[in-house]
């Protein structure tokens, strides 16, 4: 890839003219927007059913989506939208699978590689409500999903994980032995809110700031070098800066989605311009001479990630 810069899944993506537009401002890449395990699964008369209920357990907010009624991106149009795609740029197209549990929906994978993806990747996210299930069952569907896809396909495997595993070192490695061969962090989570007006449940988009790259930025120093999988960092990543430091804590590639909802495709053109302008003073020839130099492994105060400097954040700050 020319940039480390890549468009996440997102409505933007399931225009061929905005794909375009990806690559003619320099993306590397381009994640395509998901497609829904209960688009695959459910027959078209159960699908509004699906999509208006437990808008929460999806990683990608459904209010992004049209209302059911307008639905048109089914399975079907997913594949012609990647045929399309890999027809109109020469940048890596990568298919996104959302679902939350093994079956059926798996063999789709391997259509999406049969129309042409260079890649696909794995949001998998549900919410577990029932008391008696076991947090090894949880991961263990991780698991079992991945393992699943990677014997349906041989293109590359990215699995799109939550922040929220007891050892996600554990987790990581695990997921890298199964054949992942990346890793996305973090799902962004969009949480129901209550309307103190019509006393009812909503579900609505909050978009990402700069502070929500603090996550994934720990995660990622921490697991680079610790595991085989390329790292993408996702969440708060708006600016050449954000990018820079989720390099330096030892990202292969950046994705964004909120700034470029925000700021226009064009953004990807501004973000590029402050890296290189930062490279450039500080002397770096590319990006792979400052990736990981910041992480844990390699970083001057290692404690700086874990515990020892919670402390003295807590124990240095005045009032």
């Amino acid at each position: 890839m020319r940039s480390p810069l890549v468009p996440s899944a997102s409505p933007l993506s399931a225009d061929i003219g905005n794909i375009k537009k990806f690559e003619d401002v320099g993306a590397g890449a381009v994640v395509l927007p998901s497609v829904f395990e209960e688009q695959i699964q459910k027959e078209d008369e159960e699908l509004e059913k699906h999509l208006s209920a437990g808008t929460e357990s999806f990683a990608e907010a459904t209010t992004f989506f049209p209302t059911p009624k307008e639905f048109k991106l089914g399975p079907d149009q997913y594949l012609e939208l990647i045929r399309k795609a890999k027809e109109s740029v020469r940048i890596p197209v990568i298919a996104s699978l959302n679902g939350s549990s093994p079956g059926g929906w798996t063999d789709y994978a391997k259509k999406i590689q049969e129309a042409g993806a260079d890649a696909l990747e794995l949001n998998i996210y549900y919410i577990p409500t029932d008391g008696k299930l076991r947090s090894s069952a949880i991961e263990s569907s991780y698991i079992d999903i991945l393992t699943l896809v990677r014997k349906s396909v041989n293109i590359p495997i990215a699995v799109k994980l939550s922040p929220f595993f007891t050892s996600m070192v554990n987790m990581a490695k695990r997921l890298t032995k199964a054949g992942a061969d990346g890793l996305v962090l973090f799902n962004r989570f969009y949480q129901p809110d209550i309307n103190l007006e019509t006393l009812e449940v909503e579900n609505s988009v909050l978009l990402s700031t700069p502070q929500a790259r603090r996550v994934p930025l720990r995660w990622i120093a921490i697991l680079y070098g610790q595991v085989k999988a390329d790292l993408a960092a996702t969440s708060g990543i708006h600016s050449g800066h954000d990018a820079l430091k989720m390099l330096m804590a030892g990202a292969t590639i950046t994705m964004m989605c909120s700034a470029l909802l925000k700021n226009g495709i064009n953004h990807i053109q501004t973000v590029e311009k402050e890296m290189v302008e930062w490279m450039e003073k500080h002397e770096y020839e590319s990006v792979e001479q400052l990736r990981g130099c910041l992480s844990q492994k390699k970083c001057p105060d290692p404690s700086a990630f874990e515990r020892a400097q919670y402390i003295r954040a807590l124990q240095g700050f005045k009032i």
